[in-house]
């Protein structure tokens, strides 16, 4: 019988308990441990496996979790990091992509309700005989983080990375992995919704507290589409490592490569769609690994199961608003849409590429903003150039309509605001009026 596909599920041990497909990317662990960093920041799209990925480091880490998750996988055969690191950590582990809210008071409630969550986990903590009073007390903050008091609750949401892990070190006598996962989202949010600053000063104390100088750290994973710059949130952090998309090490673990989608294919008798699938979903390349979406993939993949008469669709595109793609195009100059014509049709543009930016930094420069296109998947690159020059390409043909839907929005647009434009023009057709 065949395994289920995974749509949307990026819990690590429910895919691994309740049959569903996977296709292992356990080697991430090894590589981890092999190239060690206090505090590693993955940088990838959305929608290209980070959460399944941080979910799989928790249940390996994990002190108490079924080490049998991981029998057949890769990371079983590395025995000695199995036996030195697998169960042997306490781990906290947030994730930001809920933190949203159209003023400041709304986000910050949504970041206490999850570090609350999170805290709520370790309960054992109030009857723990390597806890002072004191201890329990500071425990007792953490799970009443929604206090009335929003200056206690600031300072509690603030200390709260750092203070768990103080808890769980002196509970457990080992130090912590803390994860956090979609760390700029809330970021995101806040630029849009106008309380940008009140957020880079929550997450710049969070961060801070439990990421620098936290003696009770073991080591620490993040992701996040976008590579926020350092002076924005990251002040004073010890030189986190950055694992982005132009990055060799890694390149393979996030996203699913051409082997991995043939195999895919072919345990599904769907071997005669390769090259669909090629066309629409390939294309994108980190470090130097060509990958697809795996959000697309699998969707189109299931469809066929029920369908084999069924069409590609761009799956990754309906999961966004791609907002992004529309204020570019709203900035666009004479010069960018004839570029954003020739991306189009199937030709490359070069264009310097800036991945460390602030969010305030985002519309201030159409050339910032083709640096967004690039992180976040909406461009790929054909091959660097030089510096940070890169020869910039649409990836596949998903994301080719998405650029053409917009235009054609865009051009809507400016004819509504205008129709004399709309008429001019279609009289020139009848008078052959070519200019």
């Amino acid at each position: 019988m065949e395994k289920k596909l995974p749509i949307g599920i990026e819990n690590f041990e429910k895919i691994r308990t309740q049959d569903f497909y996977y296709i292992d990317k356990t080697g991430l662990i090894g590589e981890l441990l092999r190239n060690w960093g206090e505090v590693n920041l993955f940088t990838r799209p959305r929608r290209f496996g980070k959460s399944l990925n941080m979910s799989m480091l928790k249940c390996f880490f994990e002190i108490g979790q079924d080490s049998s998750l991981f029998d057949g996988l890769k990371i079983a055969g590395e025995t000695e990091f199995c036996e030195k690191y697998m169960g042997k950590f306490p781990v906290i582990s947030i994730s930001l992509k809920g933190v949203d809210g159209k003023d400041y008071q709304t986000a910050r409630s949504m970041m206490g309700a999850e570090i609350n969550r999170e805290a709520m986990r370790f309960q054992f903590l109030l009857d723990s005989h390597q806890l002072t009073e004191a201890d329990k007390m500071l425990y007792q903050q953490l799970i009443r983080v929604e206090g009335e008091n929003s200056l206690i609750q600031d300072s509690v949401l603030m200390n709260s990375l750092r203070n768990l892990s103080i808890l769980l070190q002196k509970h457990y006598h080992h130090k912590v992995i803390i994860l956090i996962d979609e760390y700029d989202v809330p970021l995101d949010k806040a630029y849009q919704s106008g309380y940008y600053d009140e957020m880079v000063h929550l997450l710049r104390n969070l961060f801070g507290q439990g990421l620098k100088s936290n003696d009770s750290l073991y080591f620490s994973v993040m992701t996040g589409c976008l590579r926020v710059s350092k002076e924005s949130i990251f002040t004073g952090l010890n030189n986190p490592k950055i694992l982005s998309i132009t990055t060799v090490r890694f390149d393979e673990y996030f996203g699913f490569t051409d082997k991995e989608v043939k195999k895919l294919l072919s345990d599904y008798d769907l071997d005669q769609y390769y090259d669909t699938v090629k066309q629409w979903y390939d294309g994108y390349r980190f470090g130097e690994m060509d990958v697809y979406c795996p959000w697309d993939v699998i969707s189109y993949c299931d469809e066929l199961r029920e369908d084999l008469d069924a069409e590609p669709q761009a799956y990754w595109a309906h999961t966004s608003d791609n907002s992004i793609v529309k204020r570019f195009i709203q900035k666009a100059t004479k010069q960018t849409k004839n570029e954003i014509e020739q991306l189009i049709a199937g030709e490359s543009i070069i264009k310097e590429v800036h991945q460390e930016l602030t969010y305030n930094e985002l519309d201030k420069s159409i050339d910032n903003l083709w640096s967004v296109l690039f992180t976040t998947g909406y461009l790929t690159r054909y091959k660097k150039i030089t510096g940070k020059k890169y020869e910039l390409v649409i990836p596949n043909l998903e994301i080719r309509q998405i650029f053409i839907t917009q235009v054609q929005e865009w051009f809507r647009d400016i004819v509504r605001q205008d129709s004399s434009v709309l008429k001019a023009f279609c009289e020139a057709f009848l008078k052959r009026d070519e200019k």
